[in-house]
């Protein structure tokens, strides 16, 4: 599992030029599955997402979760996350879950986030044509990898 977190001042998700989630302040995650994907790499980002201490504190200092500072999650799904170019100009997303197994998985994972953020993540609409806004604050941007944990 991949995902890239951005830390917002708002996010928004809209498909066909309907808003279909959004948030204030927190973080917009983009999220791709592969098949072997599966409850522990969920369990482990989701925790590692809603407490990774990347908000200012008093002093200024990222100290504060996104949970500590009161923020939001908007989550989107984004198999290009899995995106090689080794052979050629032109993407392979062979390592991408299909449908039928990363739709699943993103549904798990946002009850999860949810879950650990005790509130609602809104989403965008899995394996819609979307258009992603964002004001990215800081700028701080993070990549995870499941198999790779840092």
């Amino acid at each position: 599992m991949r995902v890239v977190v951005q830390r917002v001042n708002e996010a928004s998700v809209a498909v066909d030029g309907r808003l279909v989630g959004r948030i204030g302040a927190g973080l917009l995650v983009l999220a791709g599955f592969e098949a072997a994907d599966g409850e522990a790499d969920l369990a482990w980002m989701a925790g590692k997402i809603v407490r990774m201490r990347i908000f200012a504190d008093a002093d200024g200092v990222m100290n504060r979760s996104v949970q500590q500072a009161g923020g939001e999650i908007l989550a989107v799904s984004q198999f290009t996350l899995f995106a090689s170019v080794k052979k050629g100009n032109r993407p392979s997303w062979s390592r991408a879950a299909p449908g039928e197994v990363s739709q699943p998985l993103f549904e798990r994972f946002v009850e999860k986030l949810s879950g650990e953020l005790g509130k609602p993540v809104p989403t965008g609409v899995f394996g819609a044509d979307m258009q992603v806004s964002l004001i990215n604050d800081g700028p701080v941007t993070i990549s995870l990898d499941s198999r790779a944990p840092e």
